[in-house]
């Protein structure tokens, strides 16, 4: 079978055909790009493999480019990539590799084009095209990886325990690509990702996010998700999900599986965003349920405070994946702190005050709130979904009017800690702390209007219980109003 290459990338094929034939070495064309292309799908990556120096080639080809382009160069791993016009390249020198038992990092020595197609994780990433003037454009399939493109499988090329053994990192970049392809993984192959989960061990937990995270911004992660769990591979790496799955019976009254409640809100953020950190939110929404449940005769099964100890248990687990401990941390443990407050305001009657402190609390990250919250309903009772989903209609209109009433999402205090500080002819102390939060309270519950003279009152009043005594009246801070 001849490869169809496309008419814009035509030129850059035929100038690392004809770098190749200038050193005498052959090339093909392998892996992602190959796979893609049959699959119609677009990419930006080319790794090409040649039967000897793939540092020398590249730098031949970069020398018939114009403008000639930087080649990055791995001495150690024997390869070399540059870009030019949009495509990364990328060039190694076939090889064949051996592991041993503690490291997923090979032993390499030179091989053929066979050894090099032997080490590739799936068959439909095994795949060559020829670069060689006597074979341009034919396909190399020793592993039937046509035929699985055709029949959407997922198969490694050799032995599935070796092949995860070697590198246990293929073992997520099957669920991976079974979830982005929408394949499904042989049989064989899937077998031996169970009985080599425990090798999983030797990979750095930066790896191990990457995947997680691939997986996460699939349109369905949560078909990934369960192929994590059904291999065993999530217990290792998130026991606190798995922790989440099996549903308890008392007395005739249990709960619903929350794990597969997760998966199932999961993909329903996904529906509605393309943000990774509200998808990381949706999978630790409810991560301490299993800490807090409770039965009780009346009532049933409890989980209270799961929101709150949830976002207490956030910083471990981040630490555990090598997340960010940043402001990315912050969003996630916010959104699973308040993703309760909304549907309980949607059972009682609303307040501005109870409005405008949600308000408060979420800041910018409002609607994104409420999208995890409506994606946190998972009823298939048609009339219960509809009642939630009125109340979070009847919600936003109120938040919409309290908002536009005191603009509280881009709320400032009105009075800050230097105004109450020359006021009072005080330093930076914790009585500054404790009348700004007096006077933002005030606003928030509606005792006070949110304007410079009513947060001037009240800060007076307030610094007067401290036993404060004000050096400046409000006239003294008209330019400050």
């Amino acid at each position: 079978m001849i490869f169809n290459i496309q008419p814009h990338e035509r030129r850059i094929f035929e100038l690392i055909a004809a770098s190749a034939r200038e050193i005498d070495v052959p090339a093909y064309v392998v892996g992602g790009y190959v796979r893609d292309r049959l699959l119609g799908r677009s990419t930006k990556d080319i790794d090409v493999v040649c039967v000897g120096d793939g540092i020398r080639l590249a730098q031949t080809l970069a020398n018939k480019l114009y403008p000639a382009p930087k080649i990055v160069v791995y001495r150690r791993f024997g390869t070399a990539m540059l870009r030019y016009d949009g495509i990364e390249i990328e060039f190694v020198g076939a090889r064949k590799e051996s592991y041993q038992m503690d490291s997923r990092k090979p032993d390499v020595e030179q091989g053929t084009l066979e050894d090099d197609q032997n080490r590739r994780d799936f068959t439909i990433n095994a795949l060559a095209v020829s670069l060689n003037e006597a074979d341009f454009g034919l396909i190399i399939d020793p592993f039937g990886g046509l035929e699985h493109l055709e029949h959407k499988i997922i198969k490694t090329p050799l032995d599935p325990g070796k092949t995860f053994s070697d590198d246990p990192l293929r073992m997520l970049r099957a669920i991976r690509f079974s979830n982005q392809l929408d394949f499904v993984i042989e049989k064989n192959t899937l077998a031996g990702i169970t009985a080599n989960k425990h090798r999983l061990n030797i990979i750095s937990k930066e790896r191990i996010t990457t995947e997680l995270e691939k997986i996460l911004m699939t349109p369905r992660p949560s078909e990934g998700f369960t192929l994590l769990f059904n291999t065993g591979l999530l217990q290792l790496i998130l026991p606190e999900l798995t922790a989440l799955q099996g549903v308890e019976d008392r007395n005739g009254r249990g709960h619903k599986d929350n794990f597969y409640h997760t998966l199932e809100v999961l993909d329903n953020v996904c529906r509605r965003s393309n943000n990774i950190w509200l998808r990381w939110a949706a999978v630790f929404h409810d991560i301490a349920k299993p800490a807090t449940k409770r039965y009780h005769p009346d009532s049933g099964w409890t989980f209270h405070g799961h929101e709150w100890l949830g976002a207490n248990m956030l910083p471990r687990i981040f630490r555990n994946l090598r997340l960010p401990l940043d402001a990315k941390l912050e969003y996630v443990q916010k959104m699973v702190r308040l993703h309760l407050r909304p549907i309980s305001l949607t059972k009682e009657e609303v307040t501005d005050s109870a409005v405008r402190r949600l308000l408060f609390d979420a800041g910018p990250d409002v609607e994104d709130l409420m999208m995890l919250c409506e994606s946190d309903i998972t009823t298939k009772n048609p009339k219960k979904m509809s009642r939630y989903l009125e109340g979070y209609n009847y919600l936003k209109e109120r938040m919409a009017l309290v908002n536009e009433a005191d603009r509280l999402r881009l709320w400032q205090p009105p009075i800050t800690g230097d105004i109450i500080m020359e006021c009072f002819g005080i330093q930076p102390s914790r009585e500054v702390g404790m009348i700004k939060t007096a006077i933002r309270e005030a606003i928030l519950d509606g005792e006070i209007t949110n304007d410079f003279a009513s947060g001037f009152q009240r800060m007076l009043e307030e610094g007067a219980k401290l036993g404060l005594i004000a050096k400046k009246s409000v006239e003294d801070f008209k330019v400050e109003m």
